[in-house]
């Protein structure tokens, strides 16, 4: 089949924006980058005189940089509309954050539409896959205290008391607030078969859009971070909170995200750009972390029924293309997420100002040396 001329430079037109696109971020992380690890290493004695300024300060920057990651999501036309309770209500408030996972480009949604919520993004803390620790961004995380879980059966126990330990040490010493976390441990595409055999051995619902979630790091979280008199259970941090006069966790945020036509977008479409313009939607319902069960059997069944409800809310969007209205109303009501341009380029423009900052002062030491 012949391509026409139009056909011809459009294509033509989409392969050179993709590469300009990539050119542009590859120049981005190696001037962000570094920058941040350098601004960092020069406070180090900040740090020893002053911990909490410095965790503020890495907290800005931290969410520069994840600014920088929705620009280029938003600056290709990838935008989202928000639906449900309104979470800037709580933005001051500890959260765990439960979110369903269909691709890569789901972190780089939670990346945009947290932006605007006020201190969360800089005082968060992500629980996410190992192989994301050998990634480019993979130094940030380790800095700024993320946890890299490891998968398989194999690595399970181990992995949940080395994240005991890690919450303990730096979730409230670092000040974070929100912790986010993708309970089913996978992606949809791989772990929906096996998801569904499991439901049907155990007599437990068909879920085509979403996978039964995993009770392990849900637990771990509460158990630890969960203030005493929340759950009538001794939380693994009582220590830690009351050093940090802590009110514990408060809330549960149930978060689910969907593409239209269930279609979702990877990181290398958000760099690339090569897509449509694309709406992503983004469910959040709100549930005070007092009404959720310590014991391990309710508390899976609670979990369970909130991935059930993800699969109702998912059904009813492919279908009508738009989520249902919430308890009590009868219209649903959506909220476009929107981000300053202004904004943007000034983070980006400040991010490639620094890079060339670094540059000239390491090339002067460089100099004096030899």
């Amino acid at each position: 089949m012949a391509i026409s001329l139009e056909q011809a430079q459009r294509v033509g037109y989409t392969c050179l924006k993709a590469l300009l696109r990539f050119a542009f971020m590859v120049a981005n992380n190696l001037v962000a980058i570094p920058s941040y690890v350098l601004y960092l290493i020069v406070l180090q004695p900040l740090r020893v005189l002053d911990s909490k300024s410095f965790w503020y300060i890495e907290g800005v920057l931290f969410k520069w940089l994840l600014a920088m990651v929705a620009s280029w999501g938003w600056w290709a036309g990838y935008t989202v509309v928000e639906w449900g309770d309104d979470v800037k209500a709580i933005s001051e408030d500890e959260a765990m954050v439960l979110v369903n996972h269909q691709a890569t480009g789901d972190v780089c949604t939670l990346m945009m539409c947290l932006q605007d919520k006020g201190t969360v993004v800089r005082q968060m803390m992500w629980l996410m896959d190992h192989i994301f620790k050998y990634t480019n961004f993979g130094i940030v995380s380790l800095i700024h205290g993320d946890f890299f879980i490891r998968q398989g059966r194999a690595h399970r126990d181990q992995q949940l008391v080395l994240l005991k330990e890690h919450l303990e040490k730096y979730y409230r010493s670092r000040n974070r607030k929100w912790i986010v976390l993708f309970p089913e441990g996978g992606f949809l595409r791989k772990r929906r078969e096996t998801s569904q055999a499991f439901a049907k051995k155990n007599n437990l619902p068909f879920l085509k859009h979403v996978t039964l979630p995993r009770l392990g790091a849900t637990q771990v979280i509460l158990k630890t971070l969960v203030a005493p008199q929340e759950n009538g259970t001794p939380a693994g941090g009582d220590a830690v909170l009351k050093e940090s006069k802590s009110k514990g966790l408060q809330w549960v945020i149930d978060t689910t995200i969907a593409y239209p036509k269930g279609d979702p977008i990877d990181i290398q479409t958000w760099i690339l750009g090569y897509r449509q313009p694309t709406v992503t939607h983004v469910h959040y319902r709100i549930f005070p972390v007092k009404d959720v069960p310590a014991e391990p059997e309710a508390l899976t069944n609670w979990l369970y029924q909130r991935f059930i409800e993800k699969e109702d809310l998912l059904t009813h969007f492919y279908e009508t293309g738009a989520f249902p209205p919430v308890q009590g109303q009868t219209k649903a009501i959506s909220r476009e997420m929107t981000l300053s341009n202004l904004w943007l380029v000034g983070i980006q423009s400040l991010a490639f100002l620094s890079g060339g900052m670094w540059y000239c002062i390491l090339q002067y030491f460089y100099h004096c040396l030899f």
